[in-house]
């Protein structure tokens, strides 16, 4: 059994590593629910490598995506598109269903073992749990429910464009 480590932070810069410790971490499925994604820097090399290396690690490893609006990942992160349609099998972005569109918080959490999490999306006050399976298994419940209010909205391919 591994310590659990609870650290809160308040900068971009304190949640950007806190993300990139926890893409570091084992695990088989990362869950990411944000707005519009744009504060995860997911155009950036060392994020997409970061990225990459998780999905690359192991074929069975999965992520999954839930934004409210897909504009700022299509429109400005062709790095994480391209990533996008090389695991087109491992990695899937739905868009939230019009009923839930007012959640304004935001998360990633790994397995149900590790998370990111801001309460509001609009700031970068938050914290991030490695190990803490108690909250972890709780936001992977609350992912679910979220999942299930939304449809696959981002793919690869621009046919039809």
């Amino acid at each position: 059994m591994t310590e659990t480590v609870y650290e809160r932070f308040d900068t971009r810069a304190d949640f950007n590593a806190a993300v990139d410790r926890l893409l570091e971490q084992p695990g088989r499925e990362l869950r990411i629910f944000d707005p519009d994604l744009a504060s995860l820097r997911l155009n950036d090399p060392a994020r997409l490598e970061r990225l990459e290396r998780f999905l690359q690690a192991s074929r069975v490893r999965r992520v999954y995506v839930v934004v409210h609006e897909t504009d700022h990942l299509t429109r400005q992160c062709p790095r994480m598109m391209a990533l996008l349609a090389r695991y087109a099998h491992a990695v899937q972005v739905n868009r939230t269903h019009d009923e839930i569109r007012e959640l304004q918080d935001a998360f990633l959490v790994l397995d149900a073992a590790h998370y990111v999490r801001r309460p509001s999306a609009s700031f970068f006050r938050g914290a991030m749990g490695l190990g803490d399976e108690n909250d972890g298994l709780a936001m992977r419940s609350r992912f679910l429910e979220i999942w299930a209010a939304s449809y696959p909205a981002v793919s690869a391919t621009t046919i039809g464009l």
